[in-house]
């Protein structure tokens, strides 16, 4: 009410301006033929007064609605986010784990098992061999420092190479576990194993196995599970194939 009063108060303050007769006639400008005489009707007295005033009718803005549902949402997918990087970089740290734990994990293996798994995966090539010592196998050749000898499953043969003192159960024929790596055979140490005729089968694989520990633990009749399971398993094949043998030649 009070604006509305301002405003039309102001309009008869400007009604009776405009009405008044002016005091002294004043002559008329002579106007050049390249001005104008009409002033800017934006900048008049009254023009800019009615601006004014409109200006103070003008209420307060209203707030603009939130959306509640949309925040809503939002705040559920950068929880979701959240969610989904955590378990991703759990899962990246559990795998890393298994990897390394899996790498360090040496299992017993016969010398057939481990040749095997060696074939498939050279880049692997860390075990933990059980067998037999082959009888007549060990020896230390002059041109080496290195202690020798044959670990048999009594299929494969592989020639051991252990620098060190030998534990004081080893004995041959009977069972050994030893750990190391195999290793291709390079020409030097084709030229530093012995040539006995005992471990010719082992001389002609193209790997031998370097020895980094021999344990020979308890008694001369220690040996893994797995790896007394598989002899006995070779020690069957053997016999069948010899009772087929004596048939054919029978």
């Amino acid at each position: 009410m009070a604006a509305r009063f301002m405003l039309r108060r102001s309009s008869q303050i400007l009604r009776s301006i405009e009405t008044r007769p002016p005091l002294s006639q004043s002559p008329k400008p002579i106007l050049h033929p390249f001005t104008t005489a009409s002033p800017d009707p934006a900048t008049t007295p009254s023009t800019l007064l009615l601006r004014s005033l409109s200006t103070l009718r003008r209420g307060p803005t209203r707030p603009k609605k939130i959306d509640i549902g949309a925040k809503a949402r939002q705040m559920q997918n950068r929880r979701l986010w959240t969610y989904a990087l955590t378990f991703s970089c759990i899962a990246g740290f559990v795998v890393i784990v298994l990897n390394q734990f899996q790498d360090q994990l040496v299992f017993y293996l016969t010398p057939s098992d481990a040749m095997e798994k060696f074939a498939a995966n050279p880049t692997k090539n860390k075990f933990r061999l059980g067998g037999l010592v082959l009888e007549g196998s060990v020896a230390q050749p002059a041109a080496s420092q290195e202690m020798e000898f044959v670990i048999t499953d009594l299929i494969t043969d592989i020639l051991v190479r252990y620098r060190g003192s030998l534990p004081d159960l080893f004995r041959e024929g009977h069972s050994v576990v030893v750990e190391g790596f195999i290793k291709p055979f390079s020409e030097e140490v084709r030229k530093e194993v012995s040539t006995k005729a005992v471990s010719g089968k082992a001389r002609g694989l193209d790997c031998f196995f370097s020895a980094t520990e021999v344990l020979a633990k308890h008694d001369e009749k220690y040996m893994p599970g797995e790896v007394a399971a598989a002899i006995e398993k070779n020690k069957k094949i053997i016999a069948a194939n010899q009772e087929a043998a004596a048939k054919v030649a029978s």
